[in-house]
């Protein structure tokens, strides 16, 4: 019994990455100067650079798998609020005490802003499809902890019902750069969101206003966390909060315009778009940045099945769905430099439409995003 619990632990042990950014960032804090740029060479360079060593992890678990089993998984998503919290506020403490000079103070939350949004956010939305309450409330801490709280409802009620049709705006379009479609989600999401919400509460004959409207809890939230920053850091300290969530931001939304890009379900005509497949995400099965990204990048798998647990998503084929030539860290890169990412990815994705749907000649409204939207969300 003894072997068999230490077998767990030890397997678990990989997806527990995450906490090499905790003292990368008290050395950033103690040193200063370019210290801060060990934790993104941490999160983006060191994983893609061991994924070139271990390759492709092609296995995948029993999902029959009982969750008692899967204790030390869950717990390194548990625990990251707390440690995400003391990093932020602990830096900001600290900032507004040091000696730091202003660009790095900017640095060094900068590299806190990649851990919230590489590792906090990509926790956060393992824990909000959850139905353990402690672990959706974890997960909206997180989530405030960014100044995204509506991310919750948006992927919850809207991108996972219309993931690769026009009415989900965090589904990239082929062809569009990522700073068009950043710009078009920074608009889009907080009204589809909020949108969403009172759909749900109109269905329940209630105001949008009801109490019962997650909106009033990410503001609480949200007003808490910019509080606490001002009283431990004053106006520096707020400033310093507000980038870490923009950069947090930016990397989230850099990793949903990956997931999807160019990918469409078929229209079946009158608003109506074939069921999700594992063919509408790309799939990656890198080893290294899945450990880090708890399996993320098995997001075929996850959009088929969105409440299976991380440890246990399946990876898939090229012959069930798209291959990513690289783990999510260096694909974002890429996507930084359009020009660049087209040239690697159009091809992928009109190879991806001659293998699914080699019976549709014209893909004009596709590209275009004109298609209409689906009729329940008309």
């Amino acid at each position: 019994m003894q072997n068999a619990f230490r077998a767990r632990l030890i397997d678990a042990l990989p997806f527990w990455l995450s906490l090499g950014m905790v003292p990368l960032a008290l050395l950033a804090m103690r040193w200063g100067g370019w210290w801060f740029l060990l934790m993104p060479v941490y999160a983006w360079y060191l994983t893609t650079m061991l994924d070139s060593i271990l390759g492709l992890n092609d296995e995948n678990p029993d999902t029959e798998t009982p969750e008692t089993q899967l204790f030390w998984y869950r717990a390194i998503t548990i625990i990251w609020f707390p440690v995400q919290a003391a990093m932020i506020f602990g830096g900001i403490w600290f900032a507004s005490r040091s000696g730091l000079s202003g660009w790095e103070r900017i640095g060094l939350f900068f590299g806190i802003g990649v851990a919230s949004g590489t590792i906090g956010i990509v926790y956060a939305h393992e824990l909000l499809h959850q139905k353990n309450p402690v672990e959706r409330w974890l997960g909206d801490l997180l989530l405030a902890s960014t100044l995204y709280s509506h991310f919750r409802s948006e992927h919850m009620l809207v991108h996972h019902s219309w993931v690769a049709t026009p009415r989900d705006a965090v589904s990239a379009r082929y062809n569009e750069g990522f700073f068009r479609f950043f710009l078009r989600v920074l608009k889009e999401c907080p009204k589809s969101a909020w949108q969403a919400e009172t759909r749900r509460l109109a269905r329940a004959k209630r105001s949008k206003f009801d109490l019962r409207n997650p909106f009033w809890r990410y503001a609480g939230l949200q007003l808490v966390m910019l509080a606490l920053a001002l009283l431990l850091g004053g106006w520096q300290g707020l400033l310093l909060f507000v980038w870490q969530a923009f950069v947090a931001v930016w990397q989230l939304e850099l990793t949903n315009y990956v997931e999807h890009y160019g990918l469409t379900r078929r229209h079946l005509g009158n608003g109506r778009y074939e069921h999700v497949l594992p063919r509408h995400s790309w799939n990656s099965s890198h080893k290294a940045t899945n450990w880090l990204l708890i399996n993320l990048q098995r997001h075929s798998d996850h959009h088929y099945k969105p409440d299976r647990r991380f440890p246990l998503l399946q990876t898939y084929s090229k012959e069930e769905a798209p291959q990513l030539p690289m783990g999510y860290p260096a694909m974002t890169f890429m996507a930084m430099v359009p020009p660049l990412w087209r040239r690697r990815m159009n091809p992928r994705v009109r190879a991806w439409r001659r293998q699914f749907y080699p019976d549709i000649e014209d893909w004009s409204a596709y590209n275009r995003g004109t298609l209409p939207l689906p009729r329940a969300a008309a």
